[in-house]
Protein backbone atom coordinates (compact mmCIF):
# COMPACT_ATOMS: atom_id res chain seq x y z
CA UNK A 1 0.00 0.00 0.00
CA UNK A 2 2.71 2.28 0.86
CA UNK A 3 4.76 1.64 -2.19
CA UNK A 4 1.39 2.10 -4.52
CA UNK A 5 1.16 5.61 -2.65
CA UNK A 6 4.85 6.64 -3.30
CA UNK A 7 4.40 5.99 -7.03
CA UNK A 8 1.67 7.88 -7.07
CA UNK A 9 2.85 10.84 -5.35
CA UNK A 10 5.51 10.58 -7.65
CA UNK A 11 3.93 10.96 -10.70
CA UNK A 12 2.09 13.81 -9.16
CA UNK A 13 5.07 15.42 -8.54
CA UNK A 14 6.26 14.66 -12.20
CA UNK A 15 2.78 16.41 -13.97
CA UNK A 16 3.14 18.60 -11.89
CA UNK A 17 7.25 19.24 -12.43
CA UNK A 18 5.87 18.94 -16.46
CA UNK A 19 3.11 21.67 -16.44
CA UNK A 20 5.53 24.00 -13.99
CA UNK A 21 8.61 23.26 -16.52
CA UNK A 22 6.17 24.33 -19.77
CA UNK A 23 4.55 27.75 -17.62
CA UNK A 24 8.39 28.51 -17.31
CA UNK A 25 8.46 28.54 -21.11
CA UNK A 26 5.81 30.92 -21.47
CA UNK A 27 6.48 34.39 -23.92
CA UNK A 28 7.28 37.26 -21.15
CA UNK A 29 4.05 38.45 -19.70
CA UNK A 30 1.18 35.65 -20.92
CA UNK A 31 -0.84 33.32 -18.82
CA UNK A 32 -3.64 31.10 -19.30
CA UNK A 33 -6.81 32.90 -19.06
CA UNK A 34 -8.82 32.67 -16.06
CA UNK A 35 -12.10 30.20 -16.63
CA UNK A 36 -9.61 28.24 -19.37
CA UNK A 37 -6.67 26.20 -18.70
CA UNK A 38 -3.91 24.94 -21.36
CA UNK A 39 -3.79 21.55 -23.36
CA UNK A 40 -0.87 19.38 -21.25
CA UNK A 41 2.87 19.70 -22.70
CA UNK A 42 2.04 23.28 -24.64
CA UNK A 43 3.59 26.67 -23.99
CA UNK A 44 2.49 30.66 -24.54
CA UNK A 45 4.05 31.40 -27.43
CA UNK A 46 2.10 34.93 -27.54
CA UNK A 47 -0.65 36.57 -26.22
CA UNK A 48 -2.65 39.55 -26.91
CA UNK A 49 -5.35 41.31 -24.96
CA UNK A 50 -7.54 44.51 -26.38
CA UNK A 51 -11.41 45.56 -27.32
CA UNK A 52 -11.97 44.08 -30.14
CA UNK A 53 -13.96 41.82 -32.26
CA UNK A 54 -13.61 37.93 -33.36
CA UNK A 55 -15.51 35.72 -36.09
CA UNK A 56 -17.04 32.84 -34.59
CA UNK A 57 -18.68 30.11 -36.27
CA UNK A 58 -21.95 28.91 -35.85
CA UNK A 59 -24.04 26.62 -37.39
CA UNK A 60 -25.33 28.89 -40.21
CA UNK A 61 -22.18 30.46 -40.87
CA UNK A 62 -20.49 32.63 -38.70
CA UNK A 63 -21.13 36.02 -36.59
CA UNK A 64 -18.51 38.44 -35.31
CA UNK A 65 -18.45 38.61 -31.40
CA UNK A 66 -17.60 42.46 -30.22
CA UNK A 67 -15.86 43.15 -26.27
CA UNK A 68 -12.49 42.57 -24.46
CA UNK A 69 -10.70 39.99 -26.10
CA UNK A 70 -7.90 37.38 -25.09
CA UNK A 71 -5.77 35.82 -27.87
CA UNK A 72 -3.39 32.88 -26.61
CA UNK A 73 -0.89 31.00 -29.28
CA UNK A 74 -0.62 27.99 -27.85
CA UNK A 75 2.88 25.66 -28.54
CA UNK A 76 3.54 21.88 -28.17
CA UNK A 77 6.54 21.50 -26.22
CA UNK A 78 9.61 19.58 -28.56
CA UNK A 79 9.47 16.13 -27.99
CA UNK A 80 6.12 15.22 -26.68
CA UNK A 81 3.16 13.19 -27.62
CA UNK A 82 1.07 15.50 -30.04
CA UNK A 83 -2.64 15.52 -29.45
CA UNK A 84 -5.34 15.23 -32.59
CA UNK A 85 -7.20 18.28 -33.46
CA UNK A 86 -9.94 16.22 -32.41
CA UNK A 87 -8.30 16.03 -28.43
CA UNK A 88 -8.03 19.48 -28.25
CA UNK A 89 -11.55 20.36 -29.68
CA UNK A 90 -12.81 17.80 -26.59
CA UNK A 91 -10.82 19.34 -24.23
CA UNK A 92 -12.44 23.13 -24.79
CA UNK A 93 -16.12 21.42 -25.15
CA UNK A 94 -15.81 19.60 -22.15
CA UNK A 95 -14.59 23.14 -20.56
CA UNK A 96 -17.39 24.59 -21.43
CA UNK A 97 -19.79 22.25 -20.39
CA UNK A 98 -18.18 21.90 -17.24
CA UNK A 99 -19.19 25.54 -16.96
CA UNK A 100 -22.80 25.48 -18.35
CA UNK A 101 -22.05 26.60 -21.40
CA UNK A 102 -23.51 25.56 -24.68
CA UNK A 103 -20.74 24.17 -27.88
CA UNK A 104 -22.53 26.02 -31.07
CA UNK A 105 -19.80 24.74 -33.56
CA UNK A 106 -16.96 21.46 -33.46
CA UNK A 107 -15.80 20.40 -36.46
CA UNK A 108 -12.61 19.99 -38.58
CA UNK A 109 -10.15 22.38 -36.91
CA UNK A 110 -12.37 24.69 -35.17
CA UNK A 111 -14.62 24.72 -32.10
CA UNK A 112 -16.64 27.83 -31.07
CA UNK A 113 -18.93 27.91 -27.47
CA UNK A 114 -20.67 30.25 -25.37
CA UNK A 115 -21.00 30.37 -22.06
CA UNK A 116 -23.15 32.68 -19.38
CA UNK A 117 -21.84 33.70 -16.18
CA UNK A 118 -23.01 33.69 -12.98
CA UNK A 119 -23.14 37.53 -13.04
CA UNK A 120 -24.67 37.44 -16.47
CA UNK A 121 -21.97 38.06 -18.40
CA UNK A 122 -21.45 36.35 -22.10
CA UNK A 123 -18.21 35.03 -22.61
CA UNK A 124 -17.72 33.26 -26.03
CA UNK A 125 -14.56 30.79 -26.48
CA UNK A 126 -13.25 30.01 -30.01
CA UNK A 127 -10.46 27.11 -30.55
CA UNK A 128 -8.63 26.41 -33.70
CA UNK A 129 -5.87 23.72 -34.26
CA UNK A 130 -2.84 24.35 -36.62
CA UNK A 131 0.32 21.82 -38.12
CA UNK A 132 -1.69 18.93 -37.11
CA UNK A 133 -1.86 19.65 -33.56
CA UNK A 134 1.34 21.60 -32.48
CA UNK A 135 0.31 24.61 -32.24
CA UNK A 136 -3.34 25.98 -31.51
CA UNK A 137 -4.67 29.69 -30.85
CA UNK A 138 -7.66 30.09 -28.11
CA UNK A 139 -9.71 33.38 -28.67
CA UNK A 140 -11.76 34.20 -25.53
CA UNK A 141 -14.52 37.06 -26.09
CA UNK A 142 -15.83 38.69 -22.49
CA UNK A 143 -19.04 40.49 -24.37
CA UNK A 144 -19.01 44.04 -22.96
CA UNK A 145 -19.70 47.51 -25.16
CA UNK A 146 -16.33 49.73 -25.31
CA UNK A 147 -16.99 51.83 -22.08
CA UNK A 148 -17.14 56.06 -22.80
CA UNK A 149 -18.55 58.39 -20.64
CA UNK A 150 -19.59 61.52 -22.61
CA UNK A 151 -21.52 65.07 -21.88
CA UNK A 152 -22.98 67.24 -24.18
CA UNK A 153 -20.87 69.69 -22.61
CA UNK A 154 -17.76 67.37 -23.38
CA UNK A 155 -19.24 67.07 -27.28
CA UNK A 156 -19.50 71.00 -27.13
CA UNK A 157 -16.27 71.75 -26.40
CA UNK A 158 -14.74 69.09 -28.98
CA UNK A 159 -16.72 70.68 -31.51
CA UNK A 160 -15.92 74.40 -30.66
CA UNK A 161 -11.87 73.36 -30.77
CA UNK A 162 -11.57 70.84 -33.11
CA UNK A 163 -15.14 70.92 -35.34
CA UNK A 164 -15.75 67.96 -34.45
CA UNK A 165 -15.85 64.79 -31.87
CA UNK A 166 -15.69 60.40 -32.46
CA UNK A 167 -17.67 58.14 -30.44
CA UNK A 168 -17.33 54.62 -29.82
CA UNK A 169 -21.02 53.79 -30.09
CA UNK A 170 -22.29 50.07 -30.80
CA UNK A 171 -24.99 48.42 -33.14
CA UNK A 172 -25.89 44.53 -33.52
CA UNK A 173 -23.05 43.03 -35.13
CA UNK A 174 -23.45 43.75 -38.82
CA UNK A 175 -26.54 45.72 -38.48
CA UNK A 176 -27.73 49.62 -37.86
CA UNK A 177 -29.77 48.61 -34.50
CA UNK A 178 -27.82 50.77 -31.73
CA UNK A 179 -26.90 48.75 -28.53
CA UNK A 180 -28.47 49.58 -25.77
CA UNK A 181 -25.43 50.45 -23.46
CA UNK A 182 -24.81 52.97 -26.63
CA UNK A 183 -28.08 54.94 -26.17
CA UNK A 184 -27.12 57.37 -23.04
CA UNK A 185 -24.43 58.79 -25.35
CA UNK A 186 -27.09 58.94 -28.49
CA UNK A 187 -29.37 61.20 -25.42
CA UNK A 188 -25.98 63.43 -25.00
CA UNK A 189 -26.06 64.02 -28.68
CA UNK A 190 -29.98 65.04 -28.23
CA UNK A 191 -28.96 67.13 -25.40
CA UNK A 192 -26.35 68.82 -26.95
CA UNK A 193 -28.75 69.78 -29.72
CA UNK A 194 -31.52 71.19 -27.86
CA UNK A 195 -29.64 73.37 -25.49
CA UNK A 196 -27.76 75.04 -28.50
CA UNK A 197 -30.80 75.48 -30.95
CA UNK A 198 -28.34 77.11 -33.43
CA UNK A 199 -25.98 74.40 -34.04
CA UNK A 200 -25.92 71.98 -36.93
CA UNK A 201 -24.44 68.92 -37.11
CA UNK A 202 -23.25 66.21 -40.04
CA UNK A 203 -23.79 62.18 -37.97
CA UNK A 204 -20.43 60.12 -40.15
CA UNK A 205 -20.52 56.98 -39.85
CA UNK A 206 -16.35 55.07 -40.32
CA UNK A 207 -15.43 51.40 -40.34
CA UNK A 208 -12.54 49.06 -40.27
CA UNK A 209 -11.46 47.59 -43.64
CA UNK A 210 -12.92 44.48 -42.08
CA UNK A 211 -15.45 43.19 -45.15
CA UNK A 212 -15.61 44.83 -48.65
CA UNK A 213 -15.57 48.47 -48.71
CA UNK A 214 -18.96 48.66 -50.51
CA UNK A 215 -20.42 46.87 -47.51
CA UNK A 216 -18.72 49.01 -45.12
CA UNK A 217 -19.83 52.19 -46.98
CA UNK A 218 -23.20 51.00 -47.07
CA UNK A 219 -23.36 49.96 -43.27
CA UNK A 220 -21.62 53.07 -41.61
CA UNK A 221 -24.48 54.91 -43.67
CA UNK A 222 -27.37 52.98 -42.40
CA UNK A 223 -25.72 53.41 -38.52
CA UNK A 224 -25.15 57.11 -39.35
CA UNK A 225 -28.89 57.50 -40.53
CA UNK A 226 -29.76 55.07 -37.43
CA UNK A 227 -27.96 57.66 -35.39
CA UNK A 228 -29.62 60.80 -36.58
CA UNK A 229 -33.06 58.44 -36.59
CA UNK A 230 -32.31 58.34 -32.65
CA UNK A 231 -31.93 62.01 -32.03
CA UNK A 232 -34.40 62.94 -34.14
CA UNK A 233 -36.49 61.12 -32.19
CA UNK A 234 -36.11 62.89 -29.32
CA UNK A 235 -37.45 66.19 -30.64
CA UNK A 236 -34.28 67.45 -32.67
CA UNK A 237 -35.66 69.14 -35.89
CA UNK A 238 -34.38 66.89 -38.74
CA UNK A 239 -33.40 69.80 -40.79
CA UNK A 240 -30.19 70.64 -38.26
CA UNK A 241 -28.69 67.09 -39.14
CA UNK A 242 -27.63 65.43 -42.21
CA UNK A 243 -26.10 61.65 -41.80
CA UNK A 244 -23.32 59.89 -44.26
CA UNK A 245 -21.35 56.79 -44.32
CA UNK A 246 -17.09 56.93 -45.26
CA UNK A 247 -16.98 53.16 -44.60
CA UNK A 248 -13.21 52.40 -44.13
CA UNK A 249 -12.22 55.82 -46.33
CA UNK A 250 -11.04 57.97 -43.91
CA UNK A 251 -9.06 55.60 -41.26
CA UNK A 252 -7.67 57.26 -38.17
CA UNK A 253 -5.23 54.55 -36.52
CA UNK A 254 -3.27 51.32 -38.45
CA UNK A 255 -5.65 48.70 -39.38
CA UNK A 256 -3.29 46.02 -39.50
CA UNK A 257 -3.77 46.37 -34.85
CA UNK A 258 -6.33 45.42 -33.45
CA UNK A 259 -6.48 48.45 -31.32
CA UNK A 260 -6.39 50.35 -34.66
CA UNK A 261 -9.39 48.93 -36.21
CA UNK A 262 -11.35 49.35 -32.63
CA UNK A 263 -10.19 53.13 -33.33
CA UNK A 264 -11.39 53.15 -36.92
CA UNK A 265 -15.51 51.74 -36.19
CA UNK A 266 -16.83 54.83 -34.88
CA UNK A 267 -19.37 57.66 -35.48
CA UNK A 268 -18.24 61.66 -35.71
CA UNK A 269 -20.78 64.12 -35.20
CA UNK A 270 -18.90 67.10 -37.35
CA UNK A 271 -19.99 70.69 -36.88
CA UNK A 272 -21.62 72.42 -39.66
Amino acid sequence: MRTRLSVAAAACAMLVGLAASAAAQDAAGCKDHPMFSRMKNFTISDCKSSFDEVEFWVPDGSKMIEGQKTQINYSLVEGSPMPSPLQVRRNYGNAVKSLGGTVVFDEDRHISAKVVTKAGKEVWLRAEVFNDGRDYTLWVVEVEAMAQEVTASDMLDALNKDGFIALYLTFATGKSDIDPASLAVVGQITSLLKGNPGLAVSVEGHTDNVGTPQSNKLLSEQRAKAVMAAVVQGGVAASRLSAVGWGQEKPVADNRTEDGRARNRRVEIVKK
